[in-house]
């Protein structure tokens, strides 16, 4: 059977209510009182009900992190950040995982009000606006990121994806590369819609003509990098360069590209999106544009605090905050002959 407060209590020979005020660490107890109370509690091996104790403060000292999936890089540092940031003061991180599935999402946000969560930190999929204001207007503030939610006025948190795209696809121009295929998300997705976006406007400043037959979008899976690399390497005149602005589907990619026997960048310029450490360890090292994926999460983290912390009740024309994203060359692009420098 679990240890409760009144065994401690027993045991240290003090009144239940004494006991309650030493391990809640709410300073109405001695100094002496409570080492002693904390010693007996771990001997035990007594834990305090979060939830009992959240009924009785008004906080639980959760916080709900609900994401995509882990495949992602990205998400895999936010996670990591979140629950540093939040364990340093004393918070618990939820992790909850929904799939980019509505269905699943909906559920997830339900249970997690049931938890008496003190705010969530949600990369939406964009289908459960309602739900989210509904919690947002009530206690428990929300932060997005990744993606806005188009059906809500929630505090969000973006990559600057217009530009990342943009910065990346000019880069492949600089570089000689007139067919560049994009590999990106889909567009009623913030991510997907914007790095599109960047694509079309670097190629439209260069004077090129943008080709449907090179752009696939789709899920964010492995699965949707191998379909698109396959019909691209199909072409009677294929890409000579791919940017696959979709990450989850850069495995796809690679595995097609090593299925035909590709070498890249002598056959193929390789651009991706959003980092990962094996993408440096590869070899070729594989070039990227960084979303700024720890900066996202503390960023995230700031605002959500700042809401909890100062009660702060969200006001109309709710912020939104932009995390610059940066290029990172490496070995995987290469100049077309006619660009490279004469020696």
């Amino acid at each position: 059977m679990s240890v409760t407060l009144k065994d401690v209590a027993e045991a240290a020979q003090v009144s239940i209510s004494t006991a309650s005020r030493a391990l809640g660490g709410g300073g109405l107890a001695s100094a002496q009182t409570q080492q002693r109370l904390t010693r007996i509690a771990r001997e035990l091996g007594y834990r305090p009900n979060p939830i009992a104790r959240g009924l009785k403060t008004g906080q639980s000292r959760l916080i709900g992190l609900l994401i995509h999936n882990l495949t992602n890089a990205s998400f895999q540092v936010i996670a990591e950040v979140v629950q540093a940031r939040l364990k340093a003061l004393d918070y618990q991180m939820l992790l909850c995982i929904a799939g980019d599935d509505p269905q699943q999402e909906r559920d997830t946000l339900a249970t997690l009000a049931d938890h008496r969560v003190d705010g969530l930190i949600v990369v939406p999929t964009g289908k459960n606006g309602a739900q989210l204001t509904a919690l947002d207007a009530g206690d428990v503030p929300i932060v997005c990121m990744i993606r806005r939610d188009e059906d809500t006025n929630l505090e969000t948190v973006l990559a600057d994806d217009p530009q990342g795209a943009y910065v990346g696809t000019r880069y492949l121009i600089g570089l000689g590369h007139r067919r560049i295929a994009l590999v990106v998300g889909r567009q009623d997705t913030t991510s997907g819609r914007e790095r599109l976006a960047g694509y079309n406007r670097a190629l439209r400043e260069a004077g090129i003509a943008p080709d449907e037959a090179l752009i696939h979008i789709g899920h964010f899976e492995p699965e949707t990098g191998a379909v698109a690399c396959r019909k691209l390497l199909d072409l009677a005149e294929r890409p000579s360069a791919i940017f696959v602005a979709n990450h989850e589907s850069v495995l796809g990619v690679l595995q097609v590209t090593a299925e035909r026997g590709l070498t890249i960048p002598d056959d193929l310029s390789l651009l991706c999106y959003e980092d990962t450490p094996w993408f440096a360890w590869h070899r070729p090292a594989i070039s990227i544009v960084d979303s700024g994926a720890r900066d996202l999460a503390n960023l995230a983290v700031d605002r959500l605090l700042h809401r909890i912390e100062a009660r702060a009740v969200r006001a109309d024309g709710a912020r939104e905050y932009r995390v610059g994203a940066r290029l990172v060359t490496r070995d995987s692009c290469r100049a077309l002959p006619a660009c490279e420098p004469k020696a």
